[in-house]
């Protein structure tokens, strides 16, 4: 199946089925997750799995109550790293050395530049902004690996973010959750949207080709 043919296939699921994925197809999403793109490869969100059944049932019950957290097979939490931006860069100067095999004062110049993008930024909250559009970058990377997968995948903002980092302890890992993604699988007899034709513009309407 191509990907156009998967993206035509899937639609965000409202009821699910509770079957659950298999433990190889859910390792192919979140990898494909963790190999997404981010500006200057920083990568400065992480990936929470959530698939304990009573610990999602809480979820659902005080931070998101949409069904698919609880009738899914497994909630993925997309969560920016809430500290100090520079010192993520640092991190990130040492990792890529260490993975590349070369010397970290060779990568002086990319760091100053890097940094001098977060001064750019001018604050802290800014920077959080620009984190949360890479985990979306993710996100959508995920939801097209799930799509492959004949997976449905969820994604929702309609949760309460500071009860769903208290409840999963987030703030203590130094992570804010952004935006959720439950994974499953169709239960086509309670969705209404299950079989309804995909609504897009036309395709002229959408891609605007300058020559």
């Amino acid at each position: 199946m191509s990907l156009n043919d998967a993206l035509h296939w899937r639609y965000a699921a409202k009821r699910l089925n509770g079957e659950q994925v298999p433990e190889e197809t859910l390792e192919r999403i979140m990898e494909a997750a963790r190999l997404a793109p981010s500006s200057f490869g920083l990568h400065p969100w992480s990936l929470v799995h959530v698939r304990s059944q009573d610990l999602r049932a809480r979820l659902h019950e005080d931070a998101a109550p949409q069904p698919q957290v609880i009738e899914g097979s497994d909630l993925l939490v997309f969560a920016v790293h809430d500290r100090d931006f520079k010192a993520q860069v640092d991190e990130h100067v040492a990792h890529m050395a260490h993975t590349r095999g070369v010397e970290e004062s060779s990568l002086d110049g990319f760091r100053d530049m890097v940094k001098g993008v977060m001064d750019q930024k001018g604050s802290h909250e800014a920077c959080l902004e620009w984190a949360a559009r890479q985990a979306y970058i993710g996100m959508g990377v995920a939801l097209s690996a799930a799509a492959l997968e004949k997976v449905d995948a969820s994604p929702m903002e309609g949760f309460y973010p500071d009860r769903l980092d208290k409840a999963l302890g987030l703030r203590e890992k130094g992570l804010k959750s952004v935006v959720i993604m439950a994974l499953g699988y169709r239960d086509t007899e309670r969705d209404p949207g299950a079989g309804r034709a995909k609504v897009r513009r036309d395709r002229e309407d959408f891609i605007y080709t300058i020559e």
